[in-house]
């Protein structure tokens, strides 16, 4: 650290050798972002530790621990703390950090695939603690002849079964009281401190009231470790369909430098470099083609089923593959910021918004474990006197209920669903940005759309140019071209192309000024001109139902002669424009302060699948289907009709369209709002759910809305809309399930209906592997391959 060099007078200066305090920059007061692989955190218990004992950690700001995926993401000042603090924290807990990454990274470690999870020495372990159990019981209860007395503990005997029973809790219990031992140091009241009282106290009842518990113990131990290995083998599958994404893309590169092509990992590609890409390789990075052609299967990142073309200057993501041909790509951004890594990180962050299921859930699950446990005792103590029987029996019923007392299925069914839904909607080309965002999918009831780019392909052309008042087309386009260049509205972009494409030079323009929802103004070759709506015309004083069609010395269009059959007249209010509305076509007015010069009509192409997807919208239960656009009202409606919607509303300015679906959202309980994500993203915002269309490759869209269809492909949304529902079908299932059998397996114990091994393997193990694998179900909900018109 420097000295500082300026001291107030009289004042003290703190120099490198004294010892005040050192001086802290602002980089340093910036809080830290952290993102730790704890893999072996795969339940809530186990979280709980985790955050436990950072919690203890001074200068830590906040900590997410995230069993679904292994991950602990902790916010800290490191001025206070450091990275290495952090590891430490998490290793007293009892878990080991595979690996850290900064805030813009991803965590990747994990442990090792090549072992399996049923070899692993805990696997073994329990293997060899279910060996013993089975050769106990058969001494127990088949070779009773042989179960001869070995030993005595104070004063108690102790017979071959016994001796087995008690190897078999020594072999399977280790990691079970290894558990027990970091909850109880981090005062963590969770499934593993409770097994660890629970196997501990069959023993101790075993010596306090003569009566073996043993094989009660050894069963605990050894069931519960299976449950454990069960879970976390259920677990994985979950964070296999994560991992899956962050395989996508390829380890290394083929660089072309100079001519020569050198192979690095992806993480040295730089801006700017050129790869190379073969048949059937896969994209390394994001970029732009500068050589060669070939078909690009897109599908692991647009989920798009049928390869797209790409040419020169065509932009490809990293994680797609090179169909057929020979591609040299300009990587356009680095490995950390492409699309993929987005995507990737954007799934991760998506646990951090908690469904309100969720925060239910976990406010429940603080209250569920106390209160368990207060029954398990008051069980124990009653049992004797309200039932009857042995206190050795009492003490099986209140370690029982001890092995419920934890709410591991409960608190994991709706994580687990949300991630599995997440992961599978990424993979077929949907971006989901919160489990919140999912169940408010799921529970809308109106769906309200944009039109151009949206249900339309957005890619306008120019249809028709009428030339009025003695203007000729050439005299109309140049005038358009003039207005319209300095536009970024896709209606001013088609204008500006059809001028380029006939030829039509632009005036030289000065002055230019956008008209909010009206149209632009502009000063061509010093003349001031207007290009716009017809009600612009109106209010700068036209009478638009009187205006003279050009005949001589221009090009008559098809248009004109139909319109103009009495001295040459047309009634643009009442003939021309609306007739070229009724064709879905949108008119813009070209003219002076004084002349009206001419109209061009634009057509923007409906997308194909609009309307079967609205049709299968309204099949999956969405109540009603509305569009809102700026566009007149005939055109609007003319699109309408054809796409199938419930209703339409049109000429809206962008508040307007925003107070649209704010009307909706008061009537409505839900509401999604579909649009492009970047012209529409005010009105995605006041949406329920906001879905931004064609994300794929764009920031801004990417950041504005709540859900992202990568693809232009409107067919996505009833997927969407379907898996959703289903995800919200598949918490609900899992939460109401763990809780039912939950509480009938604790009411049914104190009447010595639930042996202990029931209630692990019911109440524990198979309730976690039960809601696990009913999340995985959402998988299966796939994209319609093609959407055929009803």
């Amino acid at each position: 650290m420097t000295e500082s060099d300026s001291c107030s007078d009289g004042g003290a200066c703190v120099g490198a050798g004294d010892d005040g305090p050192p001086t802290v920059t602002d980089g340093e007061r910036t809080p830290q972002v952290a993102q730790l692989s704890v893999p072996e955190m795969d339940c809530a218990s186990c979280a709980g530790k985790v955050e436990n004992a950072l919690g203890a950690v001074d200068g830590i700001r906040a900590v997410e621990t995230r069993p679904t995926t292994g991950t602990a993401v902790v916010t800290y000042d490191r001025t206070a703390v450091t990275e290495r603090d952090l590891v430490t924290a998490i290793e007293s807990a009892g878990y080991e950090v595979t690996e850290t990454a900064g805030e813009d990274e991803t965590a990747t470690g994990g442990p090792d695939e090549s072992e399996s999870l049923w070899t692993s020495p805990r696997a073994l372990k329990t293997w060899v603690s279910g060996v013993f159990v089975a050769f106990g019981l058969l001494f127990e209860f088949l070779l009773r002849g042989a179960n001869a007395q070995v030993g005595a503990v104070l004063g108690l005997p102790l017979h071959v079964a016994d001796i087995l029973f008690i190897v078999a809790v020594a072999t399977g219990g280790q990691e079970i009281l290894r558990g027990g031992y970091y909850s109880l140091r981090n005062r963590n009241l969770d499934i593993d401190l409770l097994m660890s009282i629970a196997i501990l106290g069959a023993l101790t009842a075993s010596l306090a009231f003569g009566k073996a518990l043993y094989f009660e113990a050894a069963t605990l131990a050894f069931l519960f470790s299976v449950a454990e290995l069960l879970e976390r083998y259920s677990m994985d599958r979950a964070r296999n369909s994560l991992e899956e994404l962050m395989d996508l893309s390829p380890d290394e590169a083929t660089v072309l430098q100079d001519g020569e092509e050198t192979t690095v990992p992806v993480d040295e590609v730089q801006v700017g470099d050129v790869v190379v890409i073969r048949p059937g390789e896969k994209i390394p990075m994001d970029g732009e083609v500068v050589d060669g052609t070939s078909a690009v299967n897109q599908a692991p990142i647009t989920g798009e089923s049928v390869p797209v073309d790409k040419t020169d200057g065509d932009e490809v993501y990293a994680g797609t593959i090179n169909e057929e041909g020979y591609l040299e790509v300009q990587v356009t951004a680095a490995a950390s910021d492409n699309t993929l890594s987005r995507i990737v990180k954007m799934v991760e962050d998506a646990q951090s918004n908690k469904t309100e299921r969720e925060q239910f859930v976990e406010r429940f699950s603080a209250y569920y474990t106390p209160v368990v446990v207060a029954f398990a005792v008051l069980v124990t103590l009653a049992s004797p006197t309200v039932f009857g029987v042995a206190w050795s029996t009492a003490v099986v019923h209140g370690l029982t209920l001890l092995v419920l007392a934890c709410p591991c299925a409960f608190v994991i069914s709706t994580p687990v669903s949300v991630v599995s839904g997440i992961t599978s909607a990424a993979k077929n080309g949907v971006l989901i940005k919160g489990g919140n965002h999912l169940e408010a999918m799921g529970a809308v009831d109106v769906v309200a759309f944009d039109k151009t780019g949206t249900l339309t392909k957005g890619e306008l052309t120019v249809t028709d140019v009428i030339p009025l008042n003695g203007n000729t087309e050439d005299e109309v386009l140049r005038c358009a071209r003039g207005l319209e260049q300095r536009s970024e509205h896709p209606i001013g972009e088609a204008i500006v192309a059809e001028a380029g494409t006939t030829g039509v030079e632009s005036a030289d323009v000065d002055d230019f000024e956008s008209i909010t929802g009206k149209g632009v103004r502009a000063d061509l070759d010093g003349t001031p001109h207007y290009a716009g709506k017809p009600g612009l015309f109106e209010e700068l004083g036209f009478d638009l139902s009187h205006v003279h069609a050009t005949t001589d010395g221009g090009v008559v269009t098809k248009t004109t002669q139909q319109l103009c059959e009495r001295n040459n007249c047309l009634d643009l209010l009442e003939d021309a424009v609306p007739e070229l509305q009724a064709e879905g076509k949108t008119v813009v007015i070209v003219g002076t302060e004084d002349e009206i010069e001419g109209i061009i009509a634009v057509a923007d192409e409906v997308r194909p699948e609009a309307r079967a997807a609205i049709a299968r919208l309204r099949d999956l239960g969405v109540e009603r289907t509305v569009m809102l656009t700026g566009d007149n009202e005939r055109t609007a409606g003319a699109i309408a009709r054809e796409v199938g919607v419930d209703e339409y509303q049109a000429e809206l300015l962008p508040d307007e369209k925003v107070a649209a679906i704010e009307d909706l959202v008061e009537e409505h309980d839900g509401v999604a709002m579909v649009g492009d994500g970047i012209n529409d993203a005010p009105a995605l915002a006041s949406a329920t759910v906001g879905v931004a269309m064609g994300a794929a490759g764009t920031d801004t869209a990417l950041e504005t809305a709540d859900i992202a269809l990568m693809s232009d492909d409107l067919s996505k949304l009833p997927y969407l809309y379907e898996l959703a529902n289903d995800a919200n079908g598949v918490i609900r299932q899992n939460i109401w399930a763990s809780l039912a059998v939950k509480a009938g397996l604790a009411v049914a114990v104190p009447f010595g209906l639930v042996p202990i091994w029931a209630a692990v393997l019911a109440g524990d193990a198979g309730m976690t592997t039960a809601v696990t694998g009913n999340a995985m179900r959402l998988s299966r909900v796939r994209p319609e391959s093609g959407v055929d018109e009803p």
